[in-house]
C-alpha cells in the first residue's frame, strides 16, 4: 500500500468509527454560527450567478451540508471516503446524491462541476499532498467554477499538526494555503477568519476562489 492509500484507508476507518456520533454532534451545527452561514450564502450567490453546473461537497460526512446548500437553491451532491458516512447521508437524506469517492482521485468527468465546497475536509490532508488535491480539483471544474475552503486556521504559525479527536489534521496560515491554490491556477475572490466560539479551539478560516 503506498503512503497515500494509506493515510486515506487510515483517515476512512476513523470516520466509519465514529460515524453515528460524529452525525449527531454536527446536527444543527450552523444553527448558531451566522458567519459560516453567510460564506456559505456568498459561495452560493456565485455558483447560481455563473451557473457551469452542479456542486460536489467533498467529504460530505453525514450530509448536513450538502442539504444546506440544496436549501440554497443549489443543485448539490456529496462525495466521502467513510462508507458508514455515506450510509448514513443517504439514510438522513435519501433526495440527496451521495458517492463514496475520494478528493484526490475523483470519478468526475473534466469540467463537470460548477462548484466545490470542502468543508473542514482537506484539514487531513499531509500538507506535500495537498497541491495533488488542487490539481484534482481545478480539474472537474468547469471555467468560471467556484471552490469554497473551510479550515483551522494557524494564527500566524506555520502549517502544524493538532490533536483532532478523529483523524491526524493540520492547521494552515490562511496565506499559504491561499498561495497554493494560485498556483493550481485558482482566483482569490475573498477570505473570512473569524475567532473561535466558546466551545472551539481554533481560528476558523474561509477561502473562497474561482477557476478561471
Amino acid at each position: 500500500m503506498t503512503e497515500t492509500a494509506s493515510y486515506l484507508s487510515a483517515t476512512a476507518k476513523a470516520y466509519d468509527s465514529v460515524a453515528v456520533r460524529y452525525a449527531e454532534f454536527v446536527r444543527g451545527a450552523l444553527d448558531d454560527m451566522p458567519l459560516d452561514r453567510a460564506v456559505l450564502a456568498a459561495f452560493a450567490d456565485f455558483a447560481r450567478t455563473a451557473g457551469a453546473g452542479p456542486v460536489a461537497e467533498l467529504g460530505c460526512g453525514p450530509g448536513y451540508l450538502t442539504a444546506h446548500l440544496r436549501d440554497l437553491g443549489l443543485a448539490a451532491f456529496g462525495i466521502d471516503l467513510s462508507p458508514v458516512m455515506i450510509d448514513l447521508a443517504r439514510e438522513t437524506y435519501p433526495g440527496l446524491r451521495f458517492e463514496l469517492g475520494s478528493m484526490d482521485a475523483l470519478d468526475l468527468a473534466d469540467g463537470e462541476l460548477g462548484g466545490i465546497v470542502s468543508w473542514y475536509s482537506i484539514i487531513h490532508t499531509p500538507p506535500r499532498e495537498l497541491p495533488a488535491y488542487f490539481s484534482e480539483f481545478r480539474r472537474v471544474l468547469a471555467p468560471g467554477g467556484h471552490l469554497l475552503l473551510a479550515f483551522f486556521e494557524s494564527e500566524g504559525g506555520p502549517v502544524t499538526t493538532f490533536d483532532h479527536k478523529v483523524a491526524p489534521a493540520y492547521r494552515w496560515p490562511i496565506d499559504d494555503l491561499t498561495a497554493l491554490a494560485r498556483d493550481a491556477e485558482f482566483v482569490e475572490l475573498g477570505r473570512m477568519l473569524r475567532e473561535p466560539g466558546e466551545e472551539e479551539r481554533y481560528r476558523r478560516g474561509h477561502v473562497l476562489l474561482r477557476r478561471p
